[in-house]
């Protein structure tokens, strides 16, 4: 896509740089960025964007500007308390540069809107504040085979990586399982540096450009921390997990991604243990048979421990979680579970009439032995 004269002049910093010159301007000009979340990190990411000449970009959200965003949301004012955070940021944005395209989605990134809203762009920046759009965002570029940019901001610390990039690991190869509402607060609730999603934002940003011009090394398979308190900055290497790929359709809701563990009694049946199970509560399925066992039938993302295993690999049972016990037929189980308890466990659950109840009273398909 071709510059005009005036772009030329507006970006001339850029056309004379190493590495981005005419055609990397116009590499970024005919570039479709979305951004989810256009609030603390989603400020300076669309402002850098913007100034930087990508020529689409997409906002998606459903927020009012709130007197509390001033302190770190910099594209907001005052003045634009109460209204739509989409409306002024176009509008502040066209005023930083007027060809650039604006798409607006005023509207929560859902099940039903989220592959159809992801599938008009070429990256995906989320810069949103919670687990389940995380989580939302990371499958459906999944399924859309798209690269996205995520980072995240708790009281001085931040976090960038891009995912799903160049068969680079996803989202849920860093975090398999999203944590409790308790163990993942917001900025509401614990408060955060307002300096630190600028910090955040422009690391972002600066991986989105460098995606689109093709240079550099991007943040692939690597997590960077950033530490203003300390002023500390590592990266962590991402173990890249094949089967987190396999996905080939949105859940059904993600509400349930930080659902707290479910109260369980001593035994459940098989038709308590799925309406749960359907509902998201966090449960470990400890399945205590052989791996032979397990290759006639299993639970999906079940957790397996052979009972003769359990005394030495206790480590790897989850205390935090409710945890129901499964074997052929509730007997091995219920010897695991005696033991757990002896070892301070609480929340313990065994299936009655163990995988072979499940098989006849839930999942007539499963094989039977």
């Amino acid at each position: 896509m071709k510059l005009d004269p005036k772009e030329i002049k507006r970006y001339a910093r850029h056309l004379t740089l190493e590495n981005v010159g005419l055609e990397g301007q116009e590499k970024m000009k005919s570039a479709k960025i979305l951004v989810i979340g256009a609030g603390g990190l989603g400020s300076p990411v669309l402002q850098y964007l913007t100034a930087a000449g990508v020529g689409t970009i997409g906002i998606v959200d459903d927020d009012a500007v709130d007197e509390s965003n001033l302190q770190r949301q910099i594209i907001y004012t005052t003045s634009d308390i109460g209204k739509p955070k989409v409306d002024i940021a176009i509008e502040r944005l066209r005023q930083l540069n007027p060809h650039v395209d604006f798409t607006p989605f005023k509207v929560a990134l859902n099940v039903e809107n989220a592959i159809d809203i992801l599938t008009k762009f070429d990256i995906i920046i989320d810069g949103t504040d919670n687990f389940p759009t995380r989580y939302l965002v990371n499958d459906a570029c999944v399924i859309l085979n798209k690269p996205f940019i995520h980072g995240s901001i708790f009281k001085f610390q931040g976090q960038v990586s891009v995912f799903n990039y160049q068969n680079g690991p996803s989202y849920r190869c860093l975090y398999p399982n999203a944590p409790s509402a308790d163990e993942a607060p917001n900025c509401s609730e614990v408060g955060v540096l307002g300096v630190l999603p600028g910090v955040v934002g422009t690391r972002m940003a600066n991986e989105c450009l460098k995606m689109i011009l093709g240079i550099g090394t991007v943040l692939s398979g690597v997590v960077e921390v950033i530490d203003l308190l300390e002023n500390q900055t590592r990266a962590m290497k991402i173990t890249k997990n094949v089967s987190n790929f396999e996905r080939t359709s949105l859940e059904t809701s993600y509400d349930a991604v930080c659902s707290e563990p479910a109260e369980l009694k001593s035994s459940i049946s098989a038709q308590e243990l799925k309406q749960l199970l359907d509902l998201g509560k966090k449960i470990t399925v400890l399945d205590v048979r052989e791996p032979f066992e397990l290759e006639i039938c299993a639970f999906d993302n079940s957790l397996n421990i052979p009972l003769g295993q359990i005394p030495s690999r206790i480590s790897e049972i989850p205390k935090d979680d409710a945890i129901v016990a499964v074997c052929h037929h509730g007997i091995r189980s219920a010897n695991a579970i005696a033991f757990l308890e002896q070892h301070r466990y609480n929340n313990l659950s065994n299936l009655d009439g163990g995988i072979h109840a499940w098989a006849e009273e839930v999942d007539p398909s499963m094989p039977t032995y």
